[in-house]
């Protein structure tokens, strides 16, 4: 999760997080408001303005931690910080309220049988070159992404389309069930009355005259997506330095009002520089780790803003491998096949003693892969706890037939053969290799033989992980969920995302149903997904470990900011800086 994959290092990234996952239907009703923000502010509060208004003019200084694989075109990107540096040029068609529900944006939509949609767009809405957006732009999008040469991660936000499959495959030329009304407005044809078939959906444009005559399967290393590319948001790109920063500058024509600010810079840096970046007043704006936060607080010039968010942390097992050419995973690693060794590992793990020493005690431990602030979570207590219990850790290997048949310290498996297990945890900071030592140590000290691998840049991490990398028995991973909190983009036996490899019938069943027009009834699907949650919570393909709080720095000369239910920043053009 976090970082890479949407939202997955997060942190996608922290994807898109998301890579980049809404409520019902965007109709239906009854979902519960996230919590209060806790901190300098309350979540969605807009921080002060100065009694004279927003002011016009000057460049703000927006940081980033992490790896920019420079790609400017979210359906082919994948990664936590390429989205974070390329918010400022792009523009969602739909939106999302605080209560997680889906509302119109640049487009509204229209259906009868939760099949077929009507969707429409708003006329001038303007491209950074100039064009005007239309829903060719749109239907472009999903035909890259459905196209066999396609190489991004997007496809399962098309494959719930008529014709999108049979376009992968090759034995079409396009998505049958999109269909053009007129420049703004378009048909799109569902294979199902999914409940969330409209929040699945692609709602990305791309700028089709931009792009043309540029081969799929070279799109991503294309100047138009590198160092030339256009969107639709407030800011358009003015240069760019490759790994190291963007610059911004104020786009007139934005849809929704000329920006106060003249443009933003976005500068990659390290962790070890955020604190004195602030102080110096280089940096007005960077999303802050936890543990940051005492020293950061003792800063006269900044606020900290701190609210629970849609990121959770795990540890997981390699069941099985993805088959690339039947797009299924396959549960065939029999090493973690015992629910017993699972289980034991889980009651190893002393979280409550790492978020204190390694997330400035700024998370919650959690036992289900579905954060807090979603209506769907089940209540903590009716699933099994998993407190930390490295004595019952033991007894647990034990009755498994797992012992220590040479002395050694370390169990051999119920075969009597070695059991060794390679952990990989992505690279960063001091905390980051801490908690992967904490993590390392709290198994061996159950006598299992856990070797932690050297750690990996976080994009380098999760392609190996995507890869099935043999090397790989355990990974430490981060999601960051979206608005809409179906699971299944990761954990259905078919995803590429399922990095587990976690195939089970039942878990299938009941997100196939919380998606069915059963689920029309607010009230049944969330019944549904926590049915489902008791699974994981039992067969444990996953060790779900803590959700984090969303904290951000924000010099006080910065006016205008809102963060929102995700802990991403909305309305940039609103941002004025206090003269």
């Amino acid at each position: 999760m976090q970082g890479r994959k949407t939202l997955l290092v997060l942190l996608t990234i922290l994807l898109t997080f998301s890579i980049v996952l809404a409520a019902c239907g965007g109709k239906e009703t009854g979902s519960t408001p996230p919590p209060n923000s806790e901190g300098e502010k309350k979540e969605g509060e807009k921080k002060e303005e100065a009694v004279s208004g927003p002011k016009e003019g000057g460049v703000v200084t927006y940081a980033v931690e992490g790896t920019f694989e420079g790609l400017f075109e979210p359906a082919l990107s994948s990664s936590t910080t390429d989205s974070m540096v390329t918010r400022f040029m792009y523009e969602d068609m739909f939106t999302f309220d605080e209560n997680l529900q889906m509302q119109p944006h640049i487009a509204t939509w229209e259906t009868d049988d939760n099949v077929v949609y009507t969707l429409k767009i708003k006329e001038g809405v303007k491209w950074h070159n100039g064009e005007e957006l239309t829903v060719e732009d749109w239907k472009f999008v999903l035909e890259v992404i459905a196209h066999p040469d396609y190489t991004g991660p997007r496809f399962n936000y098309v494959r719930h389309i008529v014709g999108a499959e049979e376009m992968k495959d090759g034995k079409a030329d396009s998505i049958s069930g999109v269909e053009i009304l007129d420049p703004y407005t378009m048909k799109i044809t569902f294979l199902e009355p999914q409940v969330n078939n409209l929040e699945q959906l692609w709602s990305k444009p791309m700028p089709k005259k931009h792009l043309e005559g540029i081969e799929i399967a070279k799109l991503e290393e294309a100047e138009q997506i590198r160092m030339n590319p256009v969107g639709l948001g407030p800011f358009k790109v003015k240069s760019v330095v490759p790994g190291e920063h963007v610059v911004y500058e104020r786009f007139d024509d934005y849809w929704q009002g000329k920006p106060y600010l003249d443009g933003v810079t976005v500068k990659i840096i390290d962790s070890s520089v955020v604190v004195g970046e602030l102080k110096n007043e280089s940096v007005h704006i960077i999303r802050i780790k936890n543990v940051m936060i005492p020293e950061i607080k003792t800063l006269s010039s900044v606020d900290v803003h701190s609210t629970k968010g849609l990121v959770y942390y795990y540890v997981a097992f390699k069941l099985g491998h993805y088959d690339k050419e039947q797009r299924v995973n396959i549960m065939d690693n029999p090493k973690f096949q015992n629910k017993n060794l699972r289980k034991a590992m889980y009651y190893a793990i002393d979280r409550e003693g790492i978020i204190d020493a390694y997330f400035g005690g700024l998370a919650e431990v959690v036992n289900t892969p579905v954060p807090s602030v979603h209506w769907i979570k089940a209540d903590e207590s009716t699933l099994t706890q998993y407190n930390y219990d490295p004595e019952k850790a033991k007894q647990l290997l034990a009755e498994a037939g797992y012992k220590d048949i040479d002395g050694d310290g370390f169990v051999e498996d119920p075969e009597g053969n070695k059991l060794q297990i390679r952990f990989h945890h992505q690279k960063g900071d001091a905390s980051f290799e801490g908690r992967a030592q904490a993590l390392t140590q709290n198994w061996r000290d159950i006598g299992l033989d856990v070797e932690l691998q050297e750690l990996k840049d976080p994009v380098l991490h999760y392609d190996l992980i995507e890869a099935d990398d043999p090397s790989i028995d355990m990974f430490w991973g981060g999601w960051s969920t979206g608005s809409d909190p179906d699971p299944k983009g990761l954990w259905y036996s078919t995803d590429l995302w399922n990095y587990p490899r976690w195939v089970n019938k039942e878990s299938d069943e009941l997100l196939d149903r919380a998606l069915s027009p059963e689920a029309f009834d607010v009230e049944k699907r969330k019944q549904l997904y926590i049915e489902w949650q008791k699974i994981v919570n039992e067969e444990l393909p996953m060790l779900p470990l803590f959700e984090s709080k969303d904290s951000h720095a924000i010099n006080k000369k910065l006016k205008g900011v809102t963060i929102d239910w995700s802990g991403n920043q909305r309305d940039m053009h609103k941002w004025y800086l206090e003269q």
